[in-house]
């Protein structure tokens, strides 16, 4: 691990960054594993900090570290080196764009109730796949034609989302540019060729079942084939990418003046299954959390969701499940639940019902139930065999 650490500390040099991204600044960035926090590069301190790992240290993602923009990644998830690099170049870039005064930013609860129909999937991945051979396409001509048919294709579902449509715009416009320059950090350190990377990359653009189970992480591989089409087609597009509120699509419409004649989609066999699937994955995660061994424990009043990955929601049927983690504010004070929970209700952020499984039974006390890990939570306590209901006051 030490020698991981070593190593990036050694490749994050700047002249590295700017070759990904012109003018790739690097905020800070910390690497933690189960016990311990490494930061590097904050203002706050001079050198190498060494923490105890605390409970914002959750996941891979961008947080504000006393104060300041801090890229955090977990050791533990990663096996080779180039898969920790990448990453951690990836999340510095979220750092840089915040730097930058980025705002083109999604309102995320789009992505949880983003329509999934079988219109929908059919026309989006026709769309993916011209974008996909757009990129791979030699021949000029030919070329244009894909770029010309991505942009029919998505003004053809423009008219029937509205603003889910946008919703992927600006998820490609945050996430595509940072799916870049991991790319070219993987490919830099994993001595493949780049055609290789690029089908890695390139994969979950063209998989049906994949582009349509999760639809914030499939708009990273559209939102990665964008900016690199724009740096064969329009280079120099990157230059003034932070002084602009146009999304990566706009930018690659702007190739084309081409109007296209909408066109009558048939729904194949393929997409009903792919459709069917999804719904019934759903369906499977809820079942699976259900069948979970462990100590069950609902709690019962009016919360409210403060935080949580959306990378790892599942809604269905009126029940959400937090796959990774959960904030929540209960009573005026906040509690994060570092692990799979189902919420209930009819909005995202607020519901009346938490649903855990625990490892430990919770302990009861005079006004509160204590769970280990989580905290102590006021109300009042009701055991039913392995069962307890938390009822916790307004």
């Amino acid at each position: 691990m030490m020698n991981d650490i070593e190593r990036i500390m050694l490749d994050l040099e700047q002249v590295k960054l700017n070759q990904y991204w012109p003018g790739f600044e690097k905020v800070a960035y910390a690497l933690y594993d189960e016990t311990s926090a490494y930061i590097f590069n904050h203002p706050n301190f001079d050198n190498q900090q060494v923490v105890d790992k605390k409970e914002q240290f959750h996941a891979c993602t961008l947080i504000m570290y006393e104060g300041y923009p801090t890229a955090i990644v977990d050791l533990r998830l990663f096996k080779h080196y180039e898969d920790l690099y990448s990453i951690l170049v990836h999340e510095l870039f979220h750092g840089y764009q915040h730097l930058k005064g980025e705002k083109r930013f999604p309102d995320e609860l789009m992505g949880i109730t983003y329509p999934i129909t079988v219109e929908n999937v059919e026309l989006r991945n026709q769309e993916r796949l011209s974008l996909y051979h757009a990129l791979m396409e030699k021949e000029p001509l030919t070329k244009k034609e894909y770029v010309n048919t991505f942009i029919a294709l998505r003004q053809q579902r423009e008219l029937q989302l509205g603003a889910y449509l946008e919703y992927e715009n600006l998820i490609e416009t945050i996430e595509g540019p940072a799916w870049y320059v991991e790319l070219y950090a993987y490919y830099e350190t994993s001595q493949l060729e780049f055609s290789t990377v690029l089908q890695k990359y390139g994969e979950p653009l063209i998989n049906q079942y994949q582009s349509t189970v999760n639809i914030r992480r499939s708009c990273y591989s559209s939102g990665l084939f964008m900016c690199l089409l724009l740096d064969e087609l329009s280079p120099g597009w990157k230059e003034n990418f932070f002084s602009t509120e146009k999304t990566i699509y706009q930018y690659v419409k702007e190739l084309s003046v081409f109007d296209a004649p909408f066109r009558t989609i048939e729904v194949s066999s393929d997409t009903e299954r792919v459709v069917h699937a999804v719904f019934q994955n759903k369906e499977a995660e809820f079942t699976m959390f259900n069948e979970k061994e462990g100590i069950h424990l609902m709690i019962i009043g009016k919360m409210e969701a403060t935080s949580f990955d959306p990378m790892n929601i599942v809604m269905f049927a009126g029940k959400v499940l937090h796959k990774n983690f959960l904030k929540v504010k209960i009573q005026e004070r906040e509690y994060l639940f570092a692990q799979p929970v189902v919420a209930y209700g009819e909005k995202l952020r607020q519901f009346d019902k938490l649903q855990l499984k625990l490892e430990q039974e919770p302990i009861e006390r005079d006004s509160s139930l204590f769970i280990e890990g989580i905290g102590d939570i006021k109300g009042t306590v009701e055991k039913k065999g392995n069962q307890f209901y938390l009822y916790i006051e307004d």
